[in-house]
């Protein structure tokens, strides 16, 4: 009879319904918060340990539609990313990644993904212009957001090599904005040329 119960009680717990709190689109919300957090207080923190790390399936089930609200860290880098460079290829999606990444736990940007995307937006001067320009923001076209996602995912996760050298501006080769000639350039690829601002800049 005991050996029953058990049984019983075991089944149910194996057919039980996930809460929120454990779908993996919650776990890796909840994990891209820590990472998050950790790069801020650490801008050069090591790769997350695999236990820290937000997994590909964890990262896709995040936004599926590409059409949920930007109040998360996975998501609001995963647009960018696929906003700033779904044309170009997944070295120019990460390239945007890292650039995200290296204005956390900077003094001149915010303390957050999503606070960075959004900067200036309350000027209508946007540091990511796509945020400003009027348009919907929802991904649509499926592949390419898929890969920001996992972009995105590993960005968090401090496993992307950053071929931009610590740079936190870039923009197109088709412009050239005259505020860029007083900062240091760091790198220039197929599509994007990078920059960061020269030491005595730094904090202005």
């Amino acid at each position: 009879m005991r050996k029953s119960i058990m049984l019983l009680a075991l089944l149910s717990c194996i057919t039980a319904p996930l809460t929120w709190a454990q779908t993996p689109a919650a776990v890796a919300t909840e994990k891209a918060e820590k990472l998050e957090q950790q790069a801020v207080e650490n801008p050069q923190a090591s790769p997350a340990p695999a236990a820290q790390a937000i997994t590909p399936k964890e990262a896709q089930a995040v936004d599926p539609t590409g059409a949920a609200p930007m109040d998360d860290a996975l998501t609001c880098m995963a647009r960018s990313i696929y906003w700033e460079a779904k044309g170009g290829s997944a070295q120019d999606m990460a390239d945007v990644a890292n650039v995200v990444m290296n204005r956390l736990g900077q003094p001149d940007f915010p303390d957050s993904v999503c606070g960075v995307v959004k900067q200036g937006s309350e000027r209508k001067g946007c540091q990511f212009s796509w945020w400003c320009d009027g348009r919907p923001d929802q991904a649509k076209e499926d592949d390419r957001y898929t890969l920001a996602k996992d972009i995105a995912r590993k960005a968090l996760n401090r496993q992307l090599p950053d071929r931009t050298h610590g740079a936190q501006f870039f923009h197109d080769h088709s412009v050239a904005p005259a505020v860029f000639a007083k900062m240091v350039r760091t790198a220039r690829t197929d599509s994007f040329v990078f920059y960061r601002p020269r030491d005595e800049q730094a904090g202005q």
